[in-house]
């Protein structure tokens, strides 16, 4: 898998090339170095190049395989048998051989890549997605690019604009939020594109998600169930899937007739355990008859009951507190924390599986998939 951190380049500036790409790390293209130059003729036939690196020819004779079939053993393709592809890659370590990528879609017109673009490396939910994504993807003999925009529509877009030069099999996307620019270049490219974590049914979209207005409307109705009156929402970041799960909990509570504005509490921050105890703090100071909060990540819900430990302020007893995402550690907090589960890893199998079929010419059977989510209730609630 490939990491790319998008930077920002002014209007002025030209286009990035090869070099510049590797330099700036603004994207890190599909793999363009070479082995160590080796010891054999640097005649310039198809076997050896001028530059004397090792060639896919030369790794196929050592391993006494076809180059094509060299090449799928390289690239991980699953129909090549096990014995063949320890030769391929025993020829390939010995003669210092490194895939070029980048010459490979030359040769073939077509790019054997699969963007995923992703808010954010540092939160686990996007990294068991990744995970998955990779799982599915790689032992078909694709290369998965990865970009984090940082929560950034102009980032993405930067991203998108670099990848897009490399003329990519298929689009991975977070998401529907994003520049108008982005939108028209994903349709522009007629690149196949699926959207993951959120859920849209306009026709000719394929999605991969679960609902985060239903979410929200789940665990308001899970703290009003416990007979909780003075609940308060609680979301950083505010990307769009935060905002949808503040709306449905908000319409919940309006419609119980128990919504108060003041308990809203939505910050650009990035989400951390730290923030949430902060943000925990503030809510219990200045509403201290809040019984219940509604955290929008779980990262933040960890912050609070750490910060209620260090207090004194009894959970639940004084304050339920719910978190979202259902990572590792929420269910080993003290007291254990109380959460919806969301299917990431799920969601990332079904997406690239829908990638994989819309790279080969096909129709998604079922474009919108909703993978559903858990309440998991604990000590907390």
């Amino acid at each position: 898998m490939f990491v790319s951190n998008a930077k920002k380049r002014g209007s002025g500036e030209p286009p990035l090339t090869h070099l510049q790409l590797h330099r700036d790390s603004a994207t890190l293209v599909p793999c363009i170095l070479f082995g160590k130059p080796s010891m054999t003729s640097t005649k310039n036939d198809k076997n050896t190049r001028t530059t004397g690196r090792p060639t896919l020819n030369e790794v196929a004779r050592l391993a006494g395989v076809s180059p094509i079939t060299a090449s799928r053993a390289l690239r991980g393709v699953s129909t090549v048998a096990t014995e063949l592809v320890e030769k391929v890659q025993n020829a390939a370590l010995e003669l210092n051989y490194v895939v070029n990528s980048a010459a490979r879609a030359l040769a073939s017109a077509q790019s054997h890549s699969v963007v995923v673009l992703v808010p954010s490396l540092s939160n686990l939910l996007f990294i068991d997605t990744l995970e998955a994504i990779h799982q599915v993807l790689r032992p078909k003999g694709f290369e998965v690019l990865i970009g984090n925009f940082h929560y950034s529509r102009d980032e993405e877009e930067n991203l998108l604009r670099n990848y897009m030069a490399y003329q990519p099999r298929g689009l991975l996307l977070t998401g529907f939020d994003r520049t108008e620019s982005s939108r028209r270049m994903i349709e522009a490219s007629n690149i196949p594109c699926v959207y993951m974590m959120e859920l849209d049914s306009a026709a000719g979209l394929n999605c991969v998600g679960f609902s985060q207005l239903a979410a929200g409307e789940t665990a308001a109705d899970h703290l009003l169930s416990r007979g909780r009156k003075r609940l308060a929402y609680i979301g950083a970041q505010l990307d769009q899937r935060t905002l949808l799960r503040g709306e449905g909990f908000r319409r919940t509570l309006q419609k119980a007739g128990l919504y108060d504005p003041a308990l809203e509490v939505l910050t650009p921050r990035p989400s951390s355990v730290g923030l949430g105890g902060e943000l925990f703090l503030q809510m219990i100071a200045s509403h201290p008859d809040v019984d219940a909060i509604f955290f929008g990540n779980d990262d933040l819900a960890q912050g609070a009951l750490l910060e209620a430990m260090r207090c004194g302020i009894r959970i639940p007893e004084q304050v339920a507190i719910l978190g979202f995402n259902d990572l590792p550690a929420s269910a080993h907090m003290v007291p254990r924390l109380s959460s919806i589960s969301t299917p990431r890893e799920a969601i990332g199998r079904r997406a690239a599986e829908q990638m994989l079929t819309l790279m080969a010419g096909n129709t998604v059977a079922k474009p919108v998939q909703d993978m559903g989510f858990e309440l998991k209730v604990r000590e907390s609630t």
